[in-house]
């Protein structure tokens, strides 16, 4: 499938051949599902502790006699119906949520998601993206010109999750010129995850060429 390219300008300067393979994939929503829940469940970190009748301290001593007292028997201060007791099925941090992912899935779930973006025109491929300097203002304009392109007008004006930018290569210039934008997250195309790619609207990929065989790697 062919593939416009803009300037950052918001002009057309020529097309190129995306592989269907990325592109051009049939929308798995089971196969997403899985592989972003996993990816979520192994990027949890561990905080939330409670302590059972085990790890509380005290309660050696049996409260009062078995018998005799008209109370309820108790044989542990620890227990969890007593206050400062132990808790119940409560979350430990010694659980692992990590989930395994297989290469291939992760690789599939990718395409599909940038293949059903390809179809709503939510993804942009632009020749190149650098600064002179760190210019928050320049990098307003570029989603300006961007746009007003057909069909990506809500890119100059969106207010949330608005895009993720995968440049060619670390620059830390055009990492510091979006930086400022809350809605807006920078990073190399090497990085794309699909996380990333359902929770921004729109993708803005610089230098196709390297971009695209990035890419095609994963498959392999």
């Amino acid at each position: 499938m062919k593939i416009t390219i803009y300037t950052k300008e918001g002009k057309e300067k020529g097309t190129i051949e995306a592989p269907e393979s990325i592109f051009g994939l049939k929308w798995n929503s089971d196969l997403v599902q899985q592989v972003v829940t996993s990816m979520e469940s192994s990027a949890r970190t561990p905080v939330a502790h409670t302590k059972d009748r085990s790890d509380v301290r005290g309660g050696g001593k049996k409260p009062w006699q078995q018998k005799g007292t008209g109370r309820a028997r108790h044989g542990s201060r620890r227990s969890p119906i007593w206050k400062g007791g132990g808790v119940t099925f409560g979350p430990r941090n010694e659980v692992n949520r990590e989930r395994k992912v297989n290469k291939k899935m992760k690789a599939k779930a990718l395409f599909t998601i940038l293949s059903k973006k390809a179809k709503n025109n939510e993804i942009i491929f632009v020749d190149s993206i650098s600064f002179a300097e760190p210019k928050t203002k320049e990098a307003q304009s570029i989603f300006n010109a961007l746009g007003s392109i057909k069909g990506y007008e809500m890119l100059a004006k969106r207010r949330r999750n608005r895009a993720y930018v995968a440049i060619d290569e670390n620059d830390v210039l055009t990492k510091k010129s979006f930086a400022n934008f809350s809605n807006v997250k920078t990073d190399e195309i090497r990085n794309l995850n699909p996380i990333d790619l359902l929770k921004y609207k729109y993708v803005i990929i610089e230098n196709p060429e390297t971009s695209l065989k990035v890419l095609e790697a994963k498959l392999n």
